[in-house]
């Protein structure tokens, strides 16, 4: 399961906003915020292809102006394809979801 930290980092006017959408999303957990937009929290998903798509819904959000990974753990991927698994998507190896119309 990987587990990532990240600093999410909104427009000062509209964090409250962010904030709300955030909490809405059961993968995130909020640690806390400050003044200047910054978010702090950690993603939880059962993939690193379903931590790299929330990370683009965050991304997406037009308050938000930019999502920083400071701390990575895919450990149990890693074990799995060290014993020969093979893995659809491990993270980092696809491209970017496309913009939705």
């Amino acid at each position: 399961m990987p587990i990532s930290g990240v600093v999410i980092t909104s427009r000062v006017e509209k964090k409250k906003r962010v904030l709300s959408s955030l909490k809405e999303l059961s993968e995130v957990e909020i640690y806390g915020d400050d003044e200047k937009g910054n978010i702090v929290a950690v993603l939880e998903t059962t993939s690193s292809e379903e931590m790299e798509k929330v990370i683009d819904r965050i991304n997406k959000d037009e308050d938000v102006l930019h999502v920083g990974l400071t701390y990575l753990n895919t450990e149990d991927e890693a074990e799995r394809m060290a014993k020969g698994e093979k893995l659809e998507k491990p993270f980092g190896f696809r491209k970017p979801v496309p913009e939705s119309s």
